[in-house]
């Protein structure tokens, strides 16, 4: 078979994820596509009941009601299933991502790949290997030169030796529903997929960068005022594609794009629900929950070349938490539109 960079960066390469069992896999998939069988059905009989009302995202609205009132009744404690795999604990400490592969790369592969998407970590490590060879520097120097190149400066690696200032503790809760601080891990086997510390502020200007280099082009660069984006804008547009056979897990609306969860403008029925366009990803470790969501602004063309009306023009959210298994991309969201709406009324 073959593998290619956008196969794995859209976790289309077939490669495993912390499960190696692909039977516990395919039944977990079953049942997750069977409730959502169940709530598109749900979703598609509110909104037909729902043409002609006042323009709103009601549908969406009791969606969100009813899982926050079930996020209220869940006992503390209660594990998610992803962080009973074992390999999320490794403590081994590998000196290079080329070492690492060795974890799996006698795997079997789980399908033929380009054929289905299954989220993996592991892909994301070969990608970092791919990076190192290609740019002959050690995967972790070329990040880390990067996130100099965009004022990132708090971001580090995951590195437990090193004195890290202000770097939080990080807490699960235990079998007894009591918090406690979450176990030791070495992270160095998956530093593309999960071996980084950064800050709000830090990742508030990696949004920023992108958001700026996908909305660079549209506008016109009156006297060479503007400077050029840190991407092409058609790279950061490619990135935020939707990719077919492709779902995200954290939010049922969108689609898998290159690296980054997608949701597309649409609005199916008059007078009824509407998805504004945005890119998000969300982040889970050992002891810590995290998202990075990204709305850009709908421009009006012809404000686009009036100063001092410039990019980047939208929403950016990011929530960093100390806390394993907090679900927090719908939260952003809810952020995100309420700023929205405040601009809009401005």
């Amino acid at each position: 078979v073959t593998i290619t960079t956008r196969l794995l960066v859209s976790h289309l390469s077939g490669i495993r994820h912390y499960e190696k069992d692909i039977a516990k896999v395919k039944e977990e998939k079953e049942k997750a596509n069977r409730a959502l069988k169940i709530t598109k059905s749900h979703q598609d009989k509110e909104e037909k009941e729902g043409k002609g009302m006042e323009k709103t995202d009601c549908v969406k609205q009791k969606k969100e009601r009813d899982g926050e009132t079930k996020s209220r009744n869940s006992k503390p404690g209660r594990k998610d299933k992803e962080f009973e795999q074992e390999e999320y604990y490794l403590k081994e400490k590998f000196e290079s991502v080329i070492e690492s592969l060795k974890i799996f790369k006698n795997d079997p592969l789980f399908f033929k790949p380009g054929s289905q998407f299954l989220y993996s970590t592991y892909g994301f490590t070969l990608l970092s290997a791919v990076v190192e060879r290609a740019s002959g520097q050690k995967f972790t120097d070329y990040m880390l030169k990067m996130f100099r190149d965009l004022d990132m400066l708090s971001t580090v690696l995951d590195d437990n030796e090193a004195m890290i200032y202000n770097r939080a503790r990080c807490y699960v809760y235990n079998k007894k529903g009591r918090l406690v601080n979450a176990p030791y891990v070495d992270n160095s086997y998956k530093w593309a997929g999960g071996g980084f510390l950064s800050s709000v502020g830090d990742l508030l200007k990696f949004g920023n960068a992108l958001l700026y280099s996908y909305q660079a082009g549209q506008f016109k660069n009156r006297n060479s005022k503007l400077l050029p984006g840190y991407l092409k804008p058609g790279t950061v547009a490619m990135m935020w594609t939707p990719v077919p056979k492709t779902e995200v897990s954290w939010d049922r609306d969108g689609k898998y794009a290159m690296a980054w969860a997608v949701v597309e403008k649409n609005q199916q029925y008059g007078c009824c629900r509407q998805q504004r366009h945005y890119a998000s990803h969300t982040g889970g470790a050992v002891g810590a929950s995290s998202v990075l969501l990204i709305l850009p602004e709908e421009l009006d063309p012809e404000a686009l070349g009036t100063w001092p009306v410039a990019p980047p023009r939208g929403v950016i959210v990011t929530i960093i938490c100390n806390m394993q298994s907090v679900s927090l991309n719908s939260t952003a969201l809810k952020i995100a539109r309420e700023f929205d709406k405040e601009k809009r009324a401005q």
